[in-house]
C-alpha cells in the first residue's frame, strides 16, 4: 500500500488504469490504523485488479479539500480519473469487500 500526496495524486490515482481505492486518513485517527491490516491484506490479495494507497490529510489538504473530505477515515474508489464511490468509517475486511464487488 502505497502513500500518495497532492503532489503525486494526478499521476497516482486520477492516471491510473486499475481503480484505485483511497484512504483519506489521519495519524491521530485511532480507526484509520485499525484500518491498515485490513487495507494491506486487500492490497495484497487484489493488487492486480485494485490499488490500494493513502493520503494524510494533515499532509495534504489540497486533496482533502477537493474531495470534501471531512471524516476519517474515508474510503474513496476512482475509476478512469473519476470518484465512483464514497464510503465513511471503518470496516471489517468482509464489509469492505462485499461493498467494492461492483467496482473490481
Amino acid at each position: 500500500m502505497r502513500d500518495v500526496t497532492d503532489a503525486d495524486f494526478e499521476a497516482e490515482v486520477i492516471g491510473s488504469e486499475l481503480p484505485v481505492l483511497v484512504e483519506f486518513t489521519a495519524d491521530w485517527c485511532p480507526p484509520c490504523r485499525q484500518m491498515g491490516p485490513v487495507l494491506r491484506a486487500l492490497a495484497a490479495e487484489e493488487g492486480d485488479r485494485l490499488k490500494v494507497v493513502q493520503l494524510n490529510v494533515d499532509a495534504n489538504p489540497a486533496t482533502t479539500n477537493a474531495y470534501k473530505v471531512l471524516s476519517m477515515p474515508t474510503f474513496m474508489v476512482f475509476r478512469d480519473g473519476e470518484p465512483v464511490k464514497a464510503m465513511v468509517g471503518a470496516r471489517p475486511r468482509r464489509r469492505l469487500l462485499e461493498e467494492l464487488a461492483d467496482v473490481l
